[in-house]
Formats: C-alpha cells, sequence, structure tokens
C-alpha cells in the first residue's frame, strides 16, 4: 500500500493486537519469544549495536533481560563486533549474538566469519546474516554452503539473511531451506505487502528478526534543518515508541533489532515490551507519518526512473538517514565515501530535472542535494 490517505487511516485507525502477539511477561517486564525452527527465545526488543559505542549500554540492556544483540564484521570495520563481545564477555552464555558478512563468494565470507569470531571474543555465534541481499540470485549456492560448514564447524548455530525488505529475497530464503533466520526492515511506512511474506516465513519455521522499525528515527538529532517547530515535531513524546510497538505487534515478528547509543534510548524502548499497541498510538504514528514523508526512503523499489548518471539513490538517501536521522553524521559519509568514484562526484545540482520519482513522496532531488553537500 503506497504511502497516502489509505495508509494515514490505517495507522490513525488503530489496530486490534492479535492475541497470539502478545507473549507472556516476564520478570523486570520482558516478553519473550522462540526464534522460528532455532527455538532460541529472544527478547521481543533486541538491541541493535551498529551505532552504539558505549559498551555500558549494551551491559545494561543484558543486565535488563535483553537477549538478542546484532553486529556486524562492517560496522566500524570491525570495532562494533570489538566492543560487542567486550560488553558481553561476562554473560556470554545467556545471550545470543548474531552478526553478518557482505561477502560474494564462499572464501571471503568463511574468513570474514573467522574474524567476527576474533573481534566477538566469542567460539560461535548464535546467528550469522548474508547481508543485505538485494534479490533472490544473491542467495547463491556457494554462500549457503559456506553457512552450513560453518554450521558443522560448530561456528555458527543457525544461518540467516539480511535484506532491506525484499519480499524475493524473503520468499527465496524459505525456498532454500537452509536459510533459519531473516532479518528485515520493518515499519510502520512500508507497504503492508511484506505482511504476508513475513507470515508465511514465520509459518514456515523461520526466525524473523525487524529492522529499521523506527523509521529513520529523526529524534536526537543536531542535523535537521526544516522549517520552525518541525524538528520539535519529529521528537514528540512516544512516537518512536508507537513505532518500535508497531513493529513487534505482530506475532510473526519475533524479535526486533532498535538502535540504542544511551542509556535513555534503552529503557524507553525497554517499555514497548509491557505497553500494547493502542489507538493513540496510531493517530501517533499517522501525524508522523507527513512530517517524514518528504524525508525517508523505504527502500521499497517502487521510484519511477533511473538516475542517468548512475546514483544508487535509495543507498545514499539511506546513509542521508545515518546522519539526519540517527545522528550519526560520521558514519553516514564513511558510507558515501566508500561508493565508487563515479558515484560521489555526481551532483544533482547539474541536472535540470531529476528523473527519479518516489511515489511516496520523498524530495529525491533534493534530499541526494543535501547528500552530497554534507558528505563529499
Amino acid at each position: 500500500m503506497p504511502g497516502g490517505s489509505s495508509r494515514r487511516e490505517f495507522l490513525g485507525g488503530g489496530l486490534t493486537l492479535p492475541a497470539l502477539a502478545v507473549a507472556p511477561l516476564g520478570a523486570g517486564g520482558v516478553r519473550y519469544r522462540t526464534l522460528g525452527r532455532t527455538g532460541l527465545k529472544v527478547s521481543t526488543v533486541g538491541f541493535g549495536c551498529m551505532i552504539t559505542s558505549d559498551a555500558s549500554v549494551i551491559q545494561r540492556a543484558a543486565d535488563m533481560g535483553i537477549n538478542h544483540f546484532d553486529t556486524a564484521r562492517i560496522y566500524r570495520g570491525g570495532n562494533n563486533e570489538r566492543m560487542v563481545g567486550a560488553a558481553l564477555k561476562g554473560c556470554r552464555q545467556s545471550v545470543y549474538i548474531a552478526s553478518k558478512t557482505q561477502a560474494r563468494t564462499r572464501q571471503r565470507a568463511l574468513e570474514d566469519l573467522d574474524a567476527s569470531l576474533r573481534e566477538l571474543g566469542t567460539d560461535y555465534l548464535d546467528v550469522w546474516h548474508l547481508h543485505d541481499r538485494t534479490s533472490a540470485a544473491e542467495l547463491t549456492d556457494e554462500l549457503l554452503d559456506a553457512q552450513q560448514t560453518a554450521k558443522k564447524q560448530g561456528k555458527i548455530r543457525f544461518a540467516g539473511v539480511s535484506t532491506h525488505s525484499k519480499a524475493e529475497v524473503i520468499r527465496a530464503a524459505v525456498a532454500s531451506g537452509r536459510i533459519d533466520v531473516v532479518l528485515t526492515a520493518y515499519n510502520f511506512v512500508m507497504d503492508q505487502g511484506l505482511e504476508p511474506v513475513l507470515e508465511a516465513a514465520h509459518k514456515a519455521g523461520l526466525g524473523v528478526v525487524a529492522m529499521k522499525v523506527m523509521a529513520g528515527g529523526y529524534r536526537n538529532t543536531p542535523y535537521y534543518p526544516t522549517p520552525p517547530g518541525a524538528k520539535a515535531r519529529l521528537q514528540r513524546e512516544g512516537a518512536l515508541l508507537a513505532a518500535l510497538k508497531w513493529s513487534i505487534r505482530d506475532p510473526w515478528v519475533h524479535t526486533s533489532i532498535p538502535s540504542m547509543v544511551d542509556v535513555e534510548q534503552l529503557e524507553e524502548n525497554f517499555r514497548a515490551m509491557s505497553s500494547p499497541f493502542t489507538e493513540a498510538d496510531g493517530q501517533l504514528l499517522a501525524a508522523h507519518l507527513e512530517l517524514i514523508r518528504p524525508l525517508y526512503c523505504r527502500m521499497c523499489g517502487s521510484c519511477t526512473g533511473t538516475c542517468p548518471q548512475g546514483l544508487p539513490v535509495a543507498d545514499v538517501l539511506r546513509y542521508l538517514t545515518y546522519a539526519d536521522g540517527y545522528g550519526q553524521f560520521a558514519l553516514g559519509r564513511e558510507k558515501f565515501l566508500a561508493l565508487p568514484e563515479e558515484a560521489r562526484q555526481v551532483r544533482c545540482r547539474e541536472c535540470a530535472s531529476c528523473a527519479v520519482r518516489c511515489p511516496n513522496g520523498v524530495r529525491v532531488a533534493e534530499r541526494l542535494t543535501r547528500a552530497q553537500e554534507w558528505f563529499a
């Protein structure tokens, strides 16, 4: 369902929580669900460690009962894995650690895995994802076999794949019979068409992990220069908590990995497990959607037209969200500077008009220009 009145009505009208969505509330206010056929009992709110630099926040989360922690080989050049491993060293047997590789060959993937284990200071990963797959063709037999080899060697317990809401990748993961967990972008602004795909994955026994649950964040960023009052409205009390509650309201979403940088964010997100999604939350998100519509790329692949200069539009918009949504300018710039030279040299101001149009209302040319001005 593209952004529009129907989406606003869907959110504003609230949602009735499916009976199966409410897992028993454990000690300390933590809810756990079973991560598909893995059998792992994971907290419905996990911890996305990508932008975390304070190990004490991760330690605090583990103390509170959060037990699913997600990192990747590419995050901060391995430094993120090192920090996560140090933070969880004292409780390794009571938590689950997932990491990822972007490798496209068997040898490189297995090398990445060994590096991840070394940096994390652990003998095994609970879940090892093939990271950021955009098509079914990227789930190659070579890489799936690498995961099975790692399983046999005891270096991983379960095989996973991550994707930015590409339904064909999720379907391919199910069809492969060799993927145990899917990690996908899933939030309140996205096309409802993804929901039956995730439900089917759940019914097939796959664990389902939701990322990008805040739809860009836009909370504590110093970088957001819009009309007076807009930043304050984006930071409205409860909007991001409502977004997280929306993402975990479905029984087929077993856990989520919101990014958290401080104890304040941790404690707010933690409350999502003991507070069900309500009609008031839906109304709050409907209003929030109108504010972020010009800003947030849903990575849905529905844009019309392609950049004649070959710019990877969705990627650049995602990097900009790291900066002005998450408040992580250095991360956004790092990703931008890793683009091929020809992409880094593109300047959208030199085009008379933009060939790319977003059906959801993102101001594509304006956002790309902003990314180039900041990062280049």
